[in-house]
């Protein structure tokens, strides 16, 4: 394992090339999106691996963006080496648009029925293993690229204090060995996360009686529906002055490739929204510390593939690591673009999921092409809705320029032209 003093930057420009190196043993396939628990999951995550997705089924996270908006993102950029698994799948137009922009094929797209893909990728002699974001109860032991438990184990909240880095001062519970009312809260303002929460699910900034009220309320259902054991106590990082998440790639040797590090665009409440990056400015050695020691961790356990960690950092320059997501993250693809954007002369991008534009996205492609051909925006992926009789697309978005204020001066062009951004 390269425990070195600096590791290299990485390359390519897709997961695939990411991935390349550990996927010649085998006939691999990327299934892309998550696990779900609402009703409309024909393969539920209830059994063993519980996603915290949303305490009842009016709050769950939805179709589109489990099996749409997500899922399109990574497979705009995951190159055209390995299939892609999709179980709904995006529009000829938005292809052609990737087709023409990224430049990859996308002839590996393997669209499958949603309410039989487990069980064909089960059964299926094409594909041994499957890389994943998240465990399948559904999909066999053996077929998933990682071990499903040792991934799980990873991806729980609580085993932040295993990396070896610094973090908050934290206490789990077990919820089957412990009540609620039991437990010795600290002073406010505090955090409470439940283990696997989906996308900002799951975690509770608890600043008062009321937070606390509600934050209790939530867990209490989702103990009721049998899809949680354990939550985080958390401290609260005070005085912080950036939100990073740190990227990179360990091997099955592991070996560690840096990715890149975002600032991120997080809601008061903690929802993530985005990132911020500079490609050219931003150096990581000051994060190789626990870079080299996350990494060392995840390969012990066997892991291989993408690690964000999210890092705080306070007016005294003290780093946090307040959690770690071990898989393709929101902003994965905004680095992949590194190569290409600075080729390009642009050296500061931003990346948002909460773009979202009046009208068809034939419609957006027409509007925005000057804007499209000069890469001064990038489409990740778009989903057409129809509200109130009117139609618009959230779009998930790249906005890129030669400086800060480059990119800020083609955002408000972008937003004259009727994009909009609704975080």
């Amino acid at each position: 394992m390269n425990l070195k003093s600096d590791f290299p930057y990485f390359q390519g420009s897709s997961l695939y090339d990411l991935f390349a190196q550990d996927i010649t043993d085998a006939r691999y396939a990327f299934i892309l999106n998550y696990p779900a628990t609402a009703s409309w999951a024909a393969y539920p995550n209830t059994k063993k691996y519980f996603i915290q997705d949303g305490s009842d089924e009016a709050t769950k996270t939805s179709y589109d963006k489990i099996c749409q908006k997500e899922p399109w993102k990574n497979l705009a950029v995951l190159g055209d080496a390995v299939p892609g698994i999709v179980i709904s799948p995006p529009r000829k137009l938005l292809v052609d648009y990737w087709r023409e922009h990224f430049g990859f094929n996308y002839s590996n797209m393997e669209v499958m029925q949603r309410s039989l893909y487990l069980d064909s990728l089960n059964q299926s002699e094409r594909f041994d293993k499957l890389l994943t974001l998240f465990p399948f109860d559904s999909l066999q032991t053996e077929k998933h690229a990682v071990n499903p438990d040792t991934h799980y184990h990873l991806l729980d909240k609580a085993t932040l204090v295993e990396l070896g880095v610094q973090c908050p001062k934290y206490e789990s519970y077990n919820l089957h060995q412990v009540s609620l009312e039991d437990i010795q809260l600290p002073k406010f303002p505090y955090l409470i996360k439940t283990s696997h929460g989906l996308s900002g699910e799951g975690t509770y900034i608890i600043k008062s009686v009321s937070d606390l009220n509600y934050c209790f309320e939530e867990v209490r259902k989702y103990l009721d529906i049998k899809l949680l054991n354990t939550i985080i106590v958390s401290e609260f990082i005070k005085n912080t002055v950036q939100n990073y998440c740190v990227q990179f790639y360990v091997s099955k040797a592991g070996d560690i490739t840096l990715i890149g590090t975002t600032s991120q665009l997080v809601t008061p409440e903690g929802n993530y929204l985005g990132g911020l990056i500079d490609y050219r400015q931003f150096d990581m050695s000051r994060f190789f510390e626990m870079i080299a020691a996350i990494g060392q961790y995840a390969h012990q356990q066997g892991y291989f593939g993408i690690i964000g960690f999210d890092v705080l950092e306070d007016e005294d320059g003290q780093l946090y690591a307040i959690d770690a997501n071990f898989r393709v993250n929101g902003s994965t693809p905004l680095c992949l673009q590194r190569h290409t954007l600075l080729g390009l002369g642009k050296e500061v991008a931003k990346y948002s999921s909460s773009y979202r534009m009046a009208g068809a996205l034939d419609s957006i492609l027409g509007t925005l092409k000057s804007e499209l051909d000069r890469k001064d925006f990038i489409i990740l992926s778009a989903q057409e809705s129809v509200k109130y009789g009117k139609i618009y697309t959230d779009i998930y978005g790249i906005v890129a320029g030669e400086t800060l204020k480059e990119m800020q001066h083609i955002e408000k062009i972008l937003q004259d032209k009727g994009l909009r951004w609704f975080g």
